[in-house]
């Protein structure tokens, strides 16, 4: 279904990955692994015929559904359903016969006439694309995800960035393709909805390729796992499931270790031989072949691995700011016909802890816009206390500008910085060499992350509105932001999914959309967080 030929993949001139081979075929599942910059999301970006290799080759004969990290695409005022329908060409289909229904009203016999023809074909052609069976399929996958019928009535444009994501996965599914690459689909999803994910893809008959820092669904669904080494710039294939890969792995490391110690000691023990010869001119030629006999033992073995690199990463210093640095009173929100929220109070306290609970749609993300001042509300007033700076952190990393370089974006976040302090600061966040020079918009997922991350950094904010600030990440650069929010000082506003971001925060209280309820945080709400 996907044969790949000796590809290389780079990210400008650096060498993520070189001679990678492999094929995918009909009930393959694998795990794509490896840390954060390692070249996953290349890699599916390559498959998906989205990105070019640097050298290689990729045949496909059948079709692929390909669900990047960043999902904004598409036209924003199309309905959500039409946009899952499209998958399989039936939104042209619907609307054009919506539109006929429209000219049977007319006054005019021929044009009366003529858009009956049109409906009847149109009724045809959906008969052949499988029909209102096929609406309702469509329907069905999207109730699964944890989209109402209500909101598949909404334009794109009205939606959360939860729910954009969630749309676009369900197109995917819905579109029946022969190979799924699935980049961080469990994204914004809620506990049932993974749930029903990690049922369906384990039924799933065609190909699929998965990037997922959820353990849970590599473990019960991945047959394969592939490993991108980033410090070999090679790809490991292992023909077992998650578990046994992680056994396998560990092996595979202690093997290499041996077999560099056992080089290593071969190689000094020539090497102090020829450095004995050389003494004697007699001897010079079989010492210096002595000495390349050494060079060939270690250059045979792989390198000792490192420790993988991971963003060192501590929230601002909060600059100093009056007892109540934010408030909002009376905030109401609606998109066209859709009402989000009414009349929301809030105040953020000085180093206030804050926890934003409710489903999605319920206006999360919406709230922090507002707060941040990105959109304007309908009703009600956001204030600004005494000596107030907030740092955003946007789950779509709409605070990056595409169009702009790593260390540009750096530059205007923290124009008093010199050069060299900016690229110091990227550099802890693991953007070093060429990559400041890559723009933001070809980044992958843990990648912006990381840049929006650093350009909290210099912030110096002292009310941070983050929202899902630990999706896309690796295990060990998850664990750093965890440890930043219960260091940081200031007050923290906080959107997110992940019940132990919400532990490593220990709110003061909890805010419940779209009720605008503000409540003190008590344990009993932790189960709600997994479901918001």
């Amino acid at each position: 279904m996907i044969t790949v030929t000796d590809l290389e993949l780079r990210a400008g001139a650096r060498l993520l990955a070189e001679h990678v081979s492999f094929h995918v075929a009909a009930g393959d599942k694998i795990g794509l692994v490896g840390r954060n910059g390692a070249g996953k999301t290349t890699l599916l970006r390559v498959l998906a015929g989205e990105a070019q290799a640097a050298a290689g080759r990729v045949q496909s004969n059948e079709t692929i559904g390909y669900l990047p990290q960043d999902t904004r695409s598409g036209d924003l005022e199309a309905l959500a359903t039409d946009r899952i329908l499209q998958a399989r060409g039936l939104d042209e289909v619907l609307a054009g016969m919506r539109r006929a229904e429209a000219g049977m009203a007319d006054v005019d016999p021929a044009r009366r006439d003529a858009a009956v023809r049109r409906y009847s074909l149109l009724e045809e052609r959906l008969t052949v694309l499988g029909g209102y069976a096929a609406e309702a399929e469509a329907a069905s996958l999207a109730s699964n995800l944890g989209l109402p019928g209500r909101v598949l009535r909404q334009p794109l444009r009205t939606l959360s960035g939860g729910q954009r994501r969630r749309v676009e996965l369900a197109r995917i599914l819905f579109g029946g393709a022969s190979t799924l690459l699935l980049d961080e689909p469990t994204n914004h999803l809620d506990a049932d909805s993974v749930t029903w994910l990690r049922d369906h893809l384990r039924g799933y008959r065609g190909g699929l390729i998965v990037i997922s820092h959820d353990t849970e669904l590599l473990a019960e669904v991945v047959t394969k796992v592939f490993h991108l080494d980033a410090d070999r710039a090679v790809l490991d294939a292992y023909n077992v499931g998650w578990k046994a890969y992680l056994d396998q792995r560990e092996t595979d490391a202690r093997r290499r270790r041996r077999e560099r110690a056992n080089a290593e000691r071969q190689a000094a023990a020539l090497q102090r031989q020829a450095d004995k010869m050389r003494a004697k001119a007699t001897k010079a030629t079989a010492a210096q072949n002595m000495a390349k006999r050494a060079e060939r033992l270690l250059a045979g073995v792989s390198a000792e691995r490192p420790a993988d690199k991971v963003a060192r990463l501590r929230f601002p210093e909060p600059a100093h700011c009056g007892k109540v640095p934010l408030a909002a009173e009376g905030l109401s929100k609606s998109y066209g016909s859709l009402e989000v929220f009414t009349d929301v109070d809030m105040a953020v306290d000085k180093a206030a802890r804050i926890v934003v609970l409710g489903l999605n749609g319920a206006g999360k993300t919406t709230l922090l816009r507002l707060l941040a001042e990105v959109e304007q509300p309908d009703t009600g007033v956001v204030r600004a206390g005494h000596g107030l700076r907030i740092g955003y952190y946007a789950q779509e990393h709409e605070t990056l500008d595409n169009d702009r370089s790593v260390l540009e974006n750096m530059r205007t976040a923290a124009p008093a910085l010199t050069e060299a302090d900016q690229r110091g600061i990227l550099g802890s966040f693991l953007f070093s060499g060429d990559d400041v020079a890559k723009l933001s918009g070809v980044l992958s997922g843990g990648e912006k992350t990381r840049l929006a991350l650093a350009l909290l950094v210099v912030s110096g904010a002292n009310v941070l509105l983050l929202d899902e600030p630990t999706n896309n990440l690796d295990p060990a650069s998850r664990a750093e932001i965890l440890s930043a929010l219960r260091r940081y000082k200031g007050a923290i506003v906080l959107v997110t999914h992940d019940e132990e971001a919400v532990e490593a925060l220990n709110p003061q209280r909890v805010l419940l959309l779209p009720d605008g309820v503000e409540d003190l945080w008590n344990t009993d709400l932790a189960d709600l967080v997994a479901l918001a």
